[in-house]
């Protein structure tokens, strides 16, 4: 018969090729990765993402963070009067600095005037608590309990009471990304205090800092105290970066390797300071010649006299 000539629809209608949409996904996870790196037209659908999960994280670090803070409540008196002895002492040994600093910011305000220097800016910012690291193993970050809620934006620097940590990297609603100094992605412009050498650090990766392209003849000894010099426009000049820890040098390269360790405890601080960004710098306009009066007598020459 004729309906027996015909095969029998398939069971499953077969969708496209496995290639084919290996293809189209490759090509679309391309096109999504160059639109975000070029023009950032993620960023919304991230920071949405982030606002779910980020009470998920706080609640899944939360059994943690009620052992640690038990722990902490259940110290010895002991302990509790020992750290209060070293406070105070601290604090005596701080009060005779403490007391003569407004008297020499009066003294170093009024040479600034005196000469003509635009006055020293303004440090200020905002506490955070730091509320976990990033689970990538080859990078150097951490994340913050305040974001744009908060105001903070990206290049705001990170500070602890010994020196700089790092720099705030990505904001989201309610957190905030912070790229330690001792990243590999991470540069600091620093300069030497003991000599005024300006340089560059890059994190190492391993909880040190390498001070690149200085040659190898600078004068650069072991203990030396690497300051933020403020070139960049990022970081206040004056905060300390790293110590110098070890210098080697060969006479068969131009520049010497040289390691030093952060002077923040950038590894194990729970409390930053995140400071507020530095105001652009207007650069001043160069003066305009003064152009002659015209039809003074002062304007014409011996020979009209």
């Amino acid at each position: 018969m004729a309906g027996l000539d015909h095969a029998p629809p398939p069971f499953f209608k077969r969708g496209p090729a496995p290639l084919a949409l290996l293809s189209f996904y490759v090509a679309f996870s391309i096109a999504l990765f160059v639109l975000d790196l070029r023009f950032h037209a993620l960023d919304i659908l991230r920071q949405g993402i982030s606002v779910i999960t980020d009470p998920l994280q706080r609640l899944a670090q939360a059994p943690v963070r009620m052992l640690t803070e038990g722990s902490d409540y259940f110290l010895t008196l002991e302990s509790v009067q020992e750290k209060n002895r070293r406070l105070e002492a601290a604090q005596l040994e701080a009060a005779p600095a403490l007391t003569r600093l407004a008297q020499l910011e009066a003294e170093n305000q009024r040479l600034r005037q005196l000469l003509g220097l635009q006055p020293r800016e303004k440090t200020a910012g905002q506490a955070a608590h730091i509320i976990y690291t990033a689970r990538d193993p080859f990078t150097r970050r951490v994340y913050l309990d305040k974001g744009l809620q908060q105001n903070l934006v990206p290049g705001q620097p990170v500070i602890d009471e010994a020196g700089l940590i790092g720099q705030v990297t990505r904001v989201f609603p309610l957190s905030a990304e912070v790229t330690l100094i001792t990243d590999k992605d991470q540069a600091v412009p620093v300069q030497i205090l003991r000599t005024g050498l300006r340089s560059v650090t890059f994190g190492l990766g391993n909880g040190q800092v390498e001070l690149k392209y200085v040659p190898a003849n600078a004068d650069v000894q072991v203990g030396d105290l690497l300051v933020t010099s403020g070139l960049d426009g990022i970081y206040m000049p004056g905060f300390p970066v790293a110590k110098v820890a070890h210098v080697e040098r060969d006479s068969a390269y131009a520049f010497a390797r040289i390691v030093a360790t952060p002077a923040a405890a950038v590894e194990s601080h729970t409390v930053v300071m995140v400071l507020d960004p530095r105001p652009a710098v207007q650069p001043h306009p160069d003066p305009l010649p003064e152009k002659p009066h015209l039809g003074t007598k002062a304007s014409a020459s011996p020979q009209e006299h």
